[in-house]
This record gives structure tokens, C-alpha cells and sequence, in this order.
């Protein structure tokens, strides 16, 4: 488990395979059970971090995945190997999530490739440090919302026709949409709309059977990370956590899991909250 980093930069949206040292994606002490045997799932950033991790443990449960991601290609194809190492099939699906043509075609190629669709996770997110509110310009408030809520919404209209009875949701939010952050105002109303948009449209699906709930992490070792701060706060990151330290991805991945099976079958409309310990009372 990462307890401190060394200084690093990189440019956004990050390369995990050039982070130092790289996140743990894969648990490779936790066994699965087939909880997802025979799901496939949609997961957008999936080619590196939380999205990793997930891809990784679901298809350690059963379940095939598509991953949607920008350009970090290396990452991806590292991401492919994972899954079909732990007996999964894995599409690789590079593009805009915040362009809807490509949610769209996301959807297509998966039912086409896959047969049919069980679960969308919305991972994918992008953060900008700005000190002051109106360093905050136009063009990076739409961008960050295009990417964090706005291809929620584009995904989750373009795959509600394949989803059935059983199906989930899950959402990736965040810690700053209870705590905040000064350094990150535009990321943080993003991930508070999700919280809202998780429970919105849990109540709008739930007669349908299907099951929508979020993620609001903590502080978590992914690439975003060193793509987002300057290398001495990389260097300090997650040590304010009672836990004193970041977390890794594949401590995050099993909150995914369980969400996502027939284990949270009475849970909708909610949100976990693997954070190090810190109190949020929400």
C-alpha cells in the first residue's frame, strides 16, 4: 500500500504505467465467486486507476467488459491483458465519453459484441487545480462537466434500452461532494450533481428493476493524481486521512462489486464511501 510518493508530473489525463510507484489494480488475494457470472459491463475510464480495478474484479466474478476510455492506449491494452488473464473478454473502446455519438457507440459495439448488457459503470472524470474561482474560465467549467456529468447522461439514455430487471448502475462520485475542495470548485459541483443524479434516477428506474447507487472515493493513488497536482503535493497525497495514507484501487474495486450484484439487491439510491476514514454524515 502506498504510504507517500515520490515527486512526479505528468500531463493530464495521466499514464498509469509511468506512475511511481504504480497503483495496486488487481487483489490478487481476494478470490472470486462468481457473482457476476455471465454480466457484461460498461465501464468508462476503465483503462487505468478505479477503473482498473474494477475491470479486473469483475471479470474475476464472471463478467465480460467493455472499457471505455480517452487515448492512453498503453494503459488499455495493460487493462485488456488483466481481464483475459482472469478468464474475461475485454472490448476496447477509445473516445470522447463527453461526446454523445460515441456513448451511443459504445452501447452499439458492446450488445453487438457481447450479446446483451447488465451494468454501466461512469467512471470516467477529469479535475483541473485552480486556485481562485475566476481562474475557473468558460471552456474548462463546460469541459469538466461534460466529462463528469454530462456523459452520464449520454450513457446511461444510450443503454437503458438493453437493461433489464437486475441491471445496475453505478456511478462514480466523489469525497469533495460532502468535504469539498478549494483547489477543486468545478470538480466538486460535478460530483455533487452525481450524487444527485444517483438518486434521482434510482427513484425513476427503481420500478423497473433496476438499481442505481454511486462510489464517492477518497483519496485514491491513480493517475489522475499525478496528472492533476505539482509533484510536492503528489508527494504528501492521502497522508491527512485518518488512515494516513491514500488508498489503492483495488481497495476501492469491491464497493463496485458489490453494488453491481445480486449481494446489494435492497440497495438503491445510496452511496458508499471508501475514503480512509473520514467522516462525511451523508
Amino acid at each position: 500500500m502506498t504510504e507517500g510518493n515520490p515527486p512526479q508530473d505528468q500531463s493530464q489525463p495521466g499514464r498509469e504505467h509511468e506512475m511511481q510507484p504504480e497503483p495496486e489494480a488487481t487483489a490478487r488475494g481476494r478470490q472470486g465467486s462468481g457473482r457476476l457470472a455471465d454480466k457484461v459491463a460498461i465501464i468508462t475510464g476503465g483503462d487505468s486507476g478505479i477503473g482498473r480495478a474494477v475491470a479486473v474484479l469483475f471479470a474475476r466474478e464472471g463478467a465480460d467488459v467493455a472499457i471505455a476510455y480517452l487515448e492512453e492506449h498503453d494503459d488499455a491494452k495493460e487493462t485488456e491483458r488483466l481481464v483475459t488473464d482472469e478468464g474475461g473478454r475485454c472490448l476496447l473502446l477509445a473516445g470522447d465519453v463527453g461526446d454523445e455519438a460515441f456513448c451511443g457507440d459504445v452501447v452499439r459495439r458492446t450488445v453487438d459484441t457481447f450479446g446483451h448488457l447488465d451494468i454501466v459503470v461512469n467512471n470516467a472524470a477529469e479535475q483541473h487545480v485552480r486556485e481562485q474561482l475566476a481562474d475557473i474560465s468558460t471552456e474548462q467549467l463546460e469541459r469538466t462537466f461534460r466529462t463528469n456529468v454530462f456523459a452520464m447522461f449520454h450513457l446511461v439514455k444510450a443503454a437503458l434500452p438493453h437493461l433489464g430487471e437486475g441491471a445496475a448502475i453505478v456511478n462514480s462520485t466523489s469525497v469533495t461532494a460532502y468535504q469539498g475542495s478549494p483547489l477543486l470548485v468545478d470538480y466538486s459541483a460535478t460530483k455533487g450533481a452525481i450524487v444527485a443524479f444517483t438518486r434521482a434516477l434510482s427513484q425513476q428506474l427503481i420500478d423497473r428493476g433496476i438499481r442505481v447507487n454511486a462510489v464517492a472515493p477518497g483519496p485514491i493513488w491513480t493517475p489522475l493524481i499525478p496528472a492533476t497536482f505539482p509533484p510536492d503535493a503528489v508527494e504528501e497525497f492521502g497522508t491527512s486521512t485518518p488512515m494516513g495514507r491514500p488508498g489503492e484501487p483495488e481497495e476501492v474495486a469491491p464497493c463496485y462489486v458489490f453494488l453491481a450484484s445480486d449481494d446489494a439487491s435492497y440497495i438503491a439510491g445510496q452511496v458508499l464511501h471508501p475514503n480512509g476514514g473520514q467522516v462525511v454524515n451523508g
